[in-house]
Parts: C-alpha cells; structure tokens; sequence
C-alpha cells in the first residue's frame, strides 16, 4: 500500500470523482484509476461502487476512507516535524470574516511568506457561521473569528481582542452627552446579523440586558453597516480604533453610552487533535501581529514576528 494509492482514494471521494481527484494530484484520470484498481487488488476488495454513476464509496472503502484520512495527516505532520520551515510545500486554507481581512491579514500573509516560502496560503473571508460549517466540513485548516462558538469538537487560541463603540452620522446624536442604551432605540439600531459571531455575542449581550429594540436593521456585512451608518441610516456598534481615520475625518460620531458597549474577542481555532506543526507556527505568527487598530497592514508596518 502506498501514499499515492491512499492520495488517489482519499481525493476522489472528497472531491466527487476520478478527473477532480486527477486535476488535484496534478495527473491524469487514467493514472488516477490505476492507483484505486491497484489497492483493491492488494486488498482483494472493491473501494468504489461501480454501478453508480457518481464516485461513491463501498462500505469497506468508507473504511479505507477514513484509513487514508489518518495516515495522510500522520504523513505530512512528520514531513513539517522534520523539514526546515523554508522547504515546507503544502497549501494552508485559512478562514477569516471581514474584521480581520481588513486590518492584519496582510501582514499575516506577507509574515507566513517569509519564513515558509513555499507555502500557498489559500485564504477564505466569510461569516463566522460559514467559517464553523467549513471546519467542521474539513474545508479549511484554521479560522479566526469572534469567539462565540463554544464546541468541544474545535481547539481555539486567544489572538487579540476589538474595541466597539456606538457610532452615528455626525448631527444624529450629541456626542457630548451619554447615553443610556433604551434611549438609542428611539433611533433605528443597525446590528450584525445571526450569522457573525459579533452579531451573536451583541444579541446575547443585548438579551442579558433586556433592550429588545423594535426599530432594526440587521446585517453579517461589516462593510455594508459602515456605510449604511456613514450614510445616516441609524446608529450601530462598529470597531472604534480601525474607523479613527473616519472619526476623524468627520465621518462619524462616536456616542458615549452607558453601559458601554463590550468588547469582542478573536480567537484562532483548529479542528482539535487535527493542529499540524505548521498550523501551530501559523497560530503563533497570527498572535505575534494580530492588530485590529489599523486597517489594511502589512509586514511593514510593525516589528517583525518572533517565529
């Protein structure tokens, strides 16, 4: 039995066929074939069910499946153990929402470049919600997101944390004053949605409190409640220290509230058991530069990481 065999089986049923598998190998479908045909001979034992149309795994290929999965992970762990960070070749599928694609990511991606330069970094900016779904699909290798999802099947680690302040069109409230959260609601709110973590974390906050404010815009789009709240449409909770350049510029108003509202913290989270050592050096590169006070950062900006 060989990795190539393994490599063969495993694609393919991740990927739904035999040309997917091809194209992700970087050979052909006939070559593909023979690798499968090759480990049912050795084992006496059809992997794929052959009267179906679509690639479909036979009970004892299911079996051979997970097999393949184990040893596969156990393989590329001892070649990262084992190999100078410079002659690592591997691809790392990193998930992130818009929060950190708009402040440091760059600078994570430039830093990750660097020390593992045969690396492709595949990054993924989603919901926080999307994020879980595709971890827990084996979509992606690593997320950062607000830490809101409690689940004994994830690993996380703490990165940083974000300042929120409510904000409004500069004229819609006076900033001088501060105010209790019941008078915003006479103001229409603009809130993440269900599907960001943030959004989750403010609703709980929000129930624990009981403000049920009536008037609600609700949206999982960062950028799109910026503008709407830039716009003048309402008034929202939105990160103070990556908007400074807008407070500044008379864009935005910051209102003072009480109480304030809280701040949200961004953890890195790994399927557990499933961190590689190079998922590990990643996570503790994404502590060294995590930074959410500027936006759009590269390596440039700051001192450079401790590996």
């Amino acid at each position: 039995m060989t990795f190539k065999q393994l490599e063969a089986l495993f694609w393919i049923a991740e990927l739904g066929g035999f040309s997917q598998a091809a194209l992700k190998l970087h050979t052909t479908q006939s070559a593909v074939s023979k690798r499968v045909q090759e480990l049912e001979l050795l084992f006496d034992t059809e992997m794929f069910d052959r009267s179906q149309r679509s690639a479909r795994l036979t009970e004892k290929g299911e079996e051979m499946f997970m097999l393949a999965k184990k040893l596969l992970e156990q393989r590329d762990a001892a070649i990262e153990q084992f190999s100078r960070p410079e002659v690592i070749e591997r691809r790392v599928r990193i998930g992130v929402t818009e929060m950190t694609a708009m402040t440091w990511l760059p600078r994570l991606v430039n830093l990750i470049q660097r020390y593992y330069p045969k690396v492709i970094i595949e990054p993924d900016v989603d919901t926080s919600v999307q994020l879980r779904d595709k971890m827990l699909a084996d979509e992606v290798d690593l997320i950062v997101l607000p830490d809101s999802f409690p689940d004994t099947r994830f690993s996380s680690k703490v990165l940083g944390s974000v300042e929120y302040a409510w904000m409004c069109k500069p004229g819609m409230l006076d900033p001088r004053k501060t105010f209790r959260l019941h008078e915003l609601a006479t103001h229409r709110l603009l809130v993440q949605g269900e599907k960001s973590g943030t959004g989750l974390l403010y609703a709980r906050w929000f129930k624990a409190l009981g403000f049920q404010p009536a008037n609600v815009i609700s949206s999982s789009n960062l950028v799109a409640l910026i503008g709407m709240t830039v716009s003048g449409l309402g008034v929202s909770y939105l990160p103070r220290q990556c908007l400074a350049p807008m407070i500044a510029a008379g864009m935005l108003d910051v209102i003072k509230t009480t109480p304030s509202p809280p701040d949200v913290d961004y953890v890195a989270v790994y399927k557990g058991g499933h961190r590689s050592t190079l998922v590990s050096s990643i996570i503790m590169l994404a502590q060294e530069c995590c930074d959410f006070t500027r936006v759009f950062q590269t390596s440039k900006d700051a001192p450079d990481a401790a590996t």
